[in-house]
């Protein structure tokens, strides 16, 4: 592994790096594994082969592994009971609970704006229970990802966009918390992707730079009065972090919200040149995670307010539909409405808001999507199976692992003494989808675009 030069001498002033010490992790190949649990169906371990003694010590969910198991031969990874995700990452958790002491509140609107592929926006999830999660992704490419993830997760709370930052000028003041990952120009991960070297240039991370500053220029509207904005990149340069944040405090109203550290996180702390803004740069060499920056800025200016005229949506209890209605948990607590056939499950408290994103915004995935009614009967989702609303209580095939990785390869399985009809598949107690048994032969109904296509 060779560093561009003008790399490693563009480092020379940033708070935190010792060149040797980033080199020689750099070289020794070890490769950091994290995984982080989905509080809403976890219950014990999962199949990686970890009884999961190392946590994560910024992040009450999350834990290392001692290697990368294949997580695509685990049957429990595709029910959604825990999330791939880089150990650095997860400290949004700690900004979190720093900025909302009392983070449950059920009134918050929050937004994640560079979502794909999911860690950040199903973490929130997470942290914020009762509260409007839009996950938000521009690139056409990796929407569906998001999706996907979403989708495992299971929460009825995330509702998934395709906009540009542009977009968001129609909702004036109407978000409490933005979360901008934003794009960058990668030197954070070269540990894990030696190639991304390759694309590395000053050029480049001048160009990160700027379009850094154009997403944040275009979403800045969109927060409320002291709304918060959690600036992160996966990058270790100045231009794209300490320059970023120095640009924000000289152009807006603004200031950073300092985070609490332990020193034996190993997490450095930095305050940028012109405005004094907080960061918090994490290396290779000081923790077990990859590279990452992360900022809390608070809005102080008077936000407009949201003057959206909203179209019109037909929301129905979902008591009234009885063949969806008997598939959830507590279903006088949500509702129910139709896009084309399809009919999806949202909690009650949030068909304003969704009536006004429906209107300015292009969603891709909103709450849980039930399934098609024909003549009264459910036709049920995907997505249905892998909610936490659904009841355990309904017909399943419960299956051993071979048999899950046939199911989730899309092959026909042994309905075993299961009744006819529709049934979950359920390994060790973690639905991953529905077959629907016939009198001669078990329907397999997972999605095609999801199947495991090598063993």
């Amino acid at each position: 592994m060779h560093f561009p030069p003008e790399f490693t001498d563009s480092l020379q002033k940033v708070v935190g790096f010792s060149k040797e010490a980033f080199e020689r992790v750099h070289l020794c190949g070890q490769q950091v594994v994290s995984i982080r649990v989905n509080p809403f169906k976890w219950r014990f371990p999962p199949s990686p082969g970890s009884d999961l003694k190392t946590p994560v010590a910024w992040c009450g969910s999350g834990y290392y592994l001692p290697e990368r198991p294949s997580f695509t031969l685990d049957p429990v990874f595709h029910g959604g009971a825990y999330y791939v995700q880089e150990a650095s990452s997860m400290f949004l958790e700690q900004v979190v609970k720093t900025v909302c002491p009392d983070h449950s509140f059920a009134d918050y609107k929050i937004l994640d704006l560079c979502a794909a592929p999911g860690g950040k926006a199903t973490h929130l999830s997470a942290l914020f229970p009762e509260a409007l999660i839009v996950a938000n992704e521009v690139i056409k490419t990796r929407v569906g990802a998001l999706i996907e993830n979403a989708v495992k997760w299971g929460a009825h709370n995330m509702v998934v966009t395709q906009n540009d930052a542009a977009d968001f000028d129609a909702l004036p003041g109407y978000f409490d918390l933005v979360v901008v990952d934003a794009p960058c120009s990668g030197s954070g991960m070269f540990r894990k992707d030696p190639a991304a070297m390759d694309e590395w240039s000053l050029q480049n991370v001048v160009l990160c730079s700027r379009r850094q500053q154009r997403i944040v220029q275009d979403i800045w509207p969109s927060l409320k009065e002291n709304g918060l904005l959690i600036y992160s990149t996966c990058s270790y340069s100045m231009e794209e972090n300490e320059a970023v944040l120095d640009w924000i405090a000289a152009t807006f109203d603004a200031e950073t919200v300092p985070v609490p550290l332990a020193d034996e996180w190993g997490i450095v702390e930095t305050v940028s040149d012109r405005k004094n803004m907080y960061g918090y740069r994490f290396f290779p060499d000081k923790l077990a995670g990859e590279g990452f920056f992360i900022s809390c800025i608070r809005k102080r200016a008077a936000s407009d307010e949201n003057t959206v005229r909203t179209k019109r949506m037909a929301f129905i209890p979902l008591e009234e539909k009885k063949a969806i209605a008997s598939t959830v948990i507590e279903p006088g607590n949500y509702v129910v409405f139709g896009t084309g056939k399809d009919w999806w499950i949202v909690p009650e408290k949030i068909t304003e808001d969704l009536a006004v994103l429906d209107t300015v915004l292009k969603l891709k995935k909103r709450g849980i999507r039930a399934g098609r009614l024909i003549r009264e009967e459910l036709l049920p989702d995907h997505e249905l199976a892998l909610s936490i609303l659904i009841r355990p209580d309904l017909p399943a095939v419960g299956v051993e692992k071979e048999t899950a990785l046939d199911y989730l390869s899309k092959k026909e399985i042994a309905p075993g003494n299961a009744a006819e009809g529709w049934n979950l598949v359920r390994f060790s107690g973690y639905n991953l989808g529905w077959v629907k048994i016939l009198q001669h032969r078990v329907n397999n109904y997972y999605p095609m675009s999801y199947r495991i296509l090598k063993r």
